[in-house]
C-alpha cells in the first residue's frame, strides 16, 4: 500500500474519533452544568486542557465561558481540532483515496460533514443535546459502515490503528484533567455533588453503565482502574492499545510477541506493562506523574508510526 493512502485511512479514522471524543465531552459537560450550582461554572476550563490548547483559545476568547468554548470546539475553522474542522480534514483524507474505501463511506461521511458544516451555531444552542447527539451517531455510524463495507486487510488496519491511538490518548486525556478536580473536599464526600461529578467523568468516556457492571458504587481508584487497565471496555486505555497493537501486527506480518518494526516494539511494551501493573501501583506513584509519562510515550509511538509507514525517504541511488 502507497504510504500517501495509508496516511489518508489514519488520519481519517483519527480525526472521525477525535470529533466524536470533543462531542461527548461537551454534550456530558451542558448536562452536569444542569445539575450543580452555579459556582462550578469553571467546569469548562478542564475542556480546554483537555485539547492542550490553552494558550490559543486564551489568545482567541479570553475566558473560558461555555459559549466561548462550545465556540471553539465546535465551529472554529480556524481551530484544526475543533468538530468542524476535523470531520472537514477526514472528509478531505477519505476524498483523496475514494478508490480505496467503499461508496458507502463516502457518501456517509461527505453528507455528514456538509450537515454540520450548514448548522447555525445558534440552532445547534437552542437544542445542544440533540445536535452532538447527532454528531456522536454519525462518527458511530461511520466507524460501523467502515468495518461492515470495507475489506479487513492493510488499510482497514491502518484506520484501526488511527481510531485507536486517538481513543486511548482522549480517555488519558480526560482522565489526567479532570481526576484531580473532582477528588473531593472532607466534607464533600459520599454527597450527590460528589457521585455527580464522578459520574460525569465515566460519562465522558461512556463508561458509566459498564463501570456499574463491573464495580458497583463509584470510587475514585476504580474509576481510574477501569478507564485504564481495563481489557474489554472499548474505551480503556489498555484495550485500544492492545487493539492497536494487533492492528500494527497484521500490517508488518511479524507474529504475535515479536516485533519487526519501532512502533510495535514501543506498543508492545506499552501494553505488557499495563497487562502486569495493579492500579495501586499507579496510584501510589501519583496517578498524574503515571498519566504524563504515558502521555510522552503515546506521542513517540504516533511519531514513530509516521516515521516507518508514512514519511517520505530519498531515493538512494545504486553505486555503479
Amino acid at each position: 500500500m502507497l504510504s500517501r493512502v495509508a496516511d489518508a485511512i489514519y488520519w481519517m479514522s483519527r480525526y472521525v474519533e477525535r470529533a466524536e471524543n470533543t462531542a461527548r465531552f461537551i454534550d456530558v459537560n451542558l448536562h452536569l452544568m444542569l445539575d450543580l450550582p452555579a459556582g462550578f461554572a469553571r467546569q469548562w476550563k478542564p475542556l480546554i486542557a483537555v485539547t492542550g490548547d490553552e494558550t490559543l483559545f486564551q489568545k482567541r476568547y479570553g475566558q473560558a465561558t461555555e459559549e466561548h468554548v462550545v465556540e471553539f470546539l465546535t465551529f472554529d475553522r480556524s481551530y484544526p481540532n475543533s468538530i468542524v474542522s476535523c470531520l472537514s480534514q477526514a472528509r478531505e483524507n477519505a476524498r483523496s483515496i475514494r478508490e480505496i474505501i467503499s461508496s458507502e463511506m463516502w457518501e456517509h461521511l461527505n453528507a455528514f460533514f456538509l450537515t454540520v458544516q450548514n448548522t447555525r451555531p445558534d440552532l445547534a444552542a437552542d437544542a445542544p443535546h440533540d445536535f452532538y447527539t447527532e454528531v456522536k451517531m454519525g462518527c458511530h455510524l461511520m466507524a460501523g459502515i467502515t468495518n461492515a463495507t470495507m475489506s479487513h486487510g492493510e488499510g482497514w488496519h491502518f484506520g484501526r490503528l488511527g481510531g485507536m491511538m486517538e481513543r486511548a490518548d482522549k480517555t488519558l486525556r480526560i482522565l489526567d484533567v479532570k481526576y484531580f478536580i473532582l477528588l473531593p473536599q472532607v466534607q464533600d464526600v459520599g454527597t450527590p455533588f460528589d457521585n455527580i461529578g464522578w459520574s460525569a467523568l465515566l460519562k465522558s468516556a461512556s463508561a458509566l453503565e459498564m463501570y456499574r457492571i463491573a464495580f458497583g458504587l463509584i470510587h475514585p481508584s476504580r474509576v481510574a482502574e477501569f478507564l485504564i487497565l481495563h481489557p474489554e471496555f472499548p474505551r480503556a486505555i489498555h484495550y485500544c492499545l492492545r487493539k492497536a497493537d494487533r492492528s500494527l501486527h497484521a500490517i508488518a506480518g511479524s507474529p504475535a510477541g515479536t516485533f519487526a518494526n519501532e512502533p510495535e516494539r514501543l506498543l508492545g511494551h506499552l501494553c505488557a506493562e499495563l497487562s502486569y501493573r495493579p492500579i495501586g501501583d499507579i496510584i501510589g506513584g501519583g496517578l498524574h506523574e503515571f498519566l504524563d509519562m504515558f502521555q510522552y510515550r503515546l506521542n513517540e509511538i504516533d511519531q514513530t508510526i509516521f516515521d516507518t509507514f508514512f514519511a517520505l525517504r530519498p531515493i538512494q541511488k545504486e553505486k555503479s
